[in-house]
């Protein structure tokens, strides 16, 4: 273990890394820590530690994944058999949505999205809208499970669901979800191809049907069937019988984000102004469901739930509104940045009209979307 740790001070020194400047979310979520700790004591029953050891046990095996090409093998495959390039776009849209369910949003655009700008090279098709729709796919596809967001893994356990009132709950967003993608992407140009791209081979079977039973085991453990800490403990055993080097190659700073929200969240619901404030204006179901959507806007849809949890007992009506409300701004889900930097990184003068059409797509989304969700949601 000494050796594990020396090496990763070795791999990340903190002095050559310019975090602040490279993670607004993590930057402020620091700060908002380290100003509450000045007015008050921050307490260890402030953090969850079911969803930090969940989170931490997802990021290792989606790493995993990610080294054995599983995800990318099959999309792939399917490609292989596109014949146009909204059939290709499809394609592409509806893997960020369903591999998102299992993996999370970011971790399916960090997959997917490389590929689109790989195909959009070799067929010279400028593929934004549907890096975009990829964005929208993933943000809604991960709204069906508990371990498909941050935000929702942090529900989940905070509100200690079961797995049916769960899914029951977003599963109009889900459904009325694909149906948007479909008719969004149906009106995208069309260009007939002849895509052949070369098929990975999985080279380490054994590895690969090892991590897929540990996904198992830990997805068990985040709906209930299992103890998380034992879901912790295989993660580590695998991780020493196989690959150690998976240690270095997780985002630790999304753990300690985590904990600074938790801290600053803690301490800010100990202000009765602030506390009063709160209770006094999220008691309907529709005051939380907006201010879900609204405050998501602004600090993103993880930091609201945390928020205003804190606040409310009506978890579904929050569950609709931060997984709503990743879509819209930019910043209202950290996966939307994810795919803009990607894509951007390739097109550096498409930065604009990206924007454009992001705000345009995801506006109408969350506008069409929000009004069918919340008149089923106020139905049921």
């Amino acid at each position: 273990m000494g050796e594990l740790l020396y090496r990763l001070q070795e791999k990340i020194p903190l002095s050559k890394i310019n975090i602040f400047k490279k993670d607004f979310v993590f930057t402020i979520s620091f700060l908002l820590a380290l100003i509450s700790c000045m007015f008050y004591t921050p307490q260890l029953h402030f953090i969850n530690f079911k969803v930090l050891v969940s989170l931490f046990n997802l990021m290792i095996v989606v790493k995993a994944f990610e080294e054995l090409k599983l995800l990318d093998r099959l999309a792939i495959v399917i490609l292989n058999k596109c014949s146009s390039s909204r059939r290709v776009s499809m394609i592409l849209v509806l893997l960020c949505f369903f591999s998102s369910m299992l993996v999370t949003n970011d971790v399916a655009l960090i997959t997917f999205v490389p590929l689109t700008l790989i195909i959009s090279k070799k067929t010279n098709i400028l593929m934004l809208e549907t890096v975009i729709l990829q964005t929208i796919a993933a943000n809604i596809g991960s709204s069906l499970t508990p371990m498909g967001n941050p935000q929702n893994l942090y529900i989940y356990s905070h509100y200690k669901l079961e797995p049916i009132e769960f899914f029951t709950t977003v599963f109009a967003l889900f459904f009325f979800g694909v149906f948007l993608l479909l008719i969004l992407n149906s009106r995208l140009n069309n260009k007939s191809l002849d895509l052949k791209l070369p098929i990975l081979n999985i080279t380490n079977k054994k590895k690969s049907i090892v991590w897929i039973i540990v996904f198992c085991i830990i997805t068990a453990s985040i709906l209930g069937v299992l103890n998380y800490k034992f879901a912790l403990i295989i993660t580590l055993l695998t991780i020493f019988i196989f690959d150690r080097k998976l240690l270095f190659k997780i985002d630790y700073y999304l753990l300690i984000t985590f904990i600074c929200f938790f801290i600053f969240i803690g301490n800010f619901s100990k202000i009765k102004m602030i506390s009063h404030y709160m209770i006094d204006h999220l008691n309907s179901t529709t005051s939380v469901f907006f201010n879900s959507i609204f405050f998501s806007q602004f600090i993103s849809n993880v930091p609201a739930s945390i928020l205003l949890s804190k606040f409310t007992a009506n978890w579904k009506a929050l569950l609709l509104g931060v997984n709503l409300g990743g879509m819209g701004t930019l910043i209202a889900s950290l996966a939307s940045v994810i795919s803009y930097k990607l894509f951007i990184k390739e097109h550096p003068n498409e930065s604009k009209n990206y924007l454009i059409k992001f705000s345009f797509y995801n506006f109408l989304g969350l506008f069409s979307l929000t009004l069918l969700t919340y008149f089923i949601f106020k139905l049921i």
